[in-house]
């Protein structure tokens, strides 16, 4: 009697113990653990202009924050219970994205005037699902611009929407918008008094384009409204007296706005030589010939 060969059952254990490795590396990954999302949500408030929230997405991997890009987060509004979607944004490489409230008129409080809104994340095979809630109280800030005694001045009277109070000892910021960072003016604090107010000077002699100021008032990160800004454009600056050569003929200038000096004067110096080398030239033909 033949012995049965032993390939066939060496072939069916190498098959069992790949099916066996991909099964537990299957399981293994099943069981992977997922990293949590953290979320930062900013409300930010630009007075008859738009409002919106700036949110933040990182996770703490290996020990270290990351940026968390690419993900799906919804904005929910809540009310008695009830989470009614307002849509959707998705962050961008930094882990950032703004999701703008188009009508916050159609947006519900509850009954203390609050605003509750909740900013979820589904989850995906990396990390873990999560929710984000956030509240604020709606309010706004009213500018004027006065002139007394040859001094320019910004007021502001900071209220609450729905009650329409003042607020007081709220503290706002005065600034100037510059190009790389604002110019602060007033004092270092400007706390509303009781009316809700403040009052702030103007130098005359800070730049602005025709001599207009953008000067922003802000309510900056504030626990019950949010960030809140508010924008008015100042006839209170000295005119900015344009120094540019960009038109002009000088020595930096490109080669089509040469100086006239140096188009004229190297000019003549050349034809003079070669004047001069052509009466040389026609005086040795004469002696040749003579």
């Amino acid at each position: 009697m033949k012995k049965m060969p032993k390939f066939p059952v060496v072939f069916l254990v190498i098959i069992g113990m790949f099916l066996s490795s991909s099964g537990l590396s299957s399981v293994y990954a099943q069981k992977a653990k997922k990293n949590t999302v953290r979320l930062k949500v900013d409300y930010i408030k630009i007075i008859d202009s738009l409002s919106y929230f700036n949110i933040k997405a990182f996770s703490r991997v290996n020990r270290e924050n990351i940026d968390v890009s690419d993900i799906d987060l919804t904005v929910y509004n809540e009310i008695d219970d009830e989470n009614v979607e307002l849509g959707s944004t998705t962050t961008d490489r930094n882990g950032e994205c703004k999701f703008v409230l188009n009508d916050f008129n159609t947006i519900a409080s509850d009954s203390t005037n609050t605003y509750n809104f909740v900013v979820k994340f589904k989850g995906n095979d990396a990390y873990k699902k999560v929710s984000k809630s956030i509240s604020f109280k709606d309010a706004s800030i009213q500018t004027n611009l006065i002139t007394k005694d040859s001094i320019n001045y910004i007021s502001a009277m900071l209220k609450e929407t729905k009650t329409d109070s003042v607020l007081s000892d709220q503290l706002l910021n005065v600034q100037v918008q510059r190009l790389f960072r604002p110019l602060r003016i007033g004092k270092e604090f400007n706390m509303t008094d009781e009316n809700g107010s403040i009052i702030v000077a103007i130098d005359k002699n800070i730049p602005g384009i025709n001599g207009n100021l953008m000067i922003e008032v802000i309510l900056n990160d504030s626990e019950l409204y949010g960030t809140l800004k508010a924008v008015v454009k100042a006839p209170f600056g000295s005119p900015i007296i344009e120094e540019s050569t960009f038109d002009d003929r000088t020595m930096w200038s490109p080669r089509n706005k040469t100086p006239l000096f140096l188009l004229i004067f190297p000019n003549l110096i050349i034809f003079g030589i070669w004047g001069f080398i052509i009466y040389l030239f026609f005086n040795l033909l004469k002696i040749s010939k003579s």
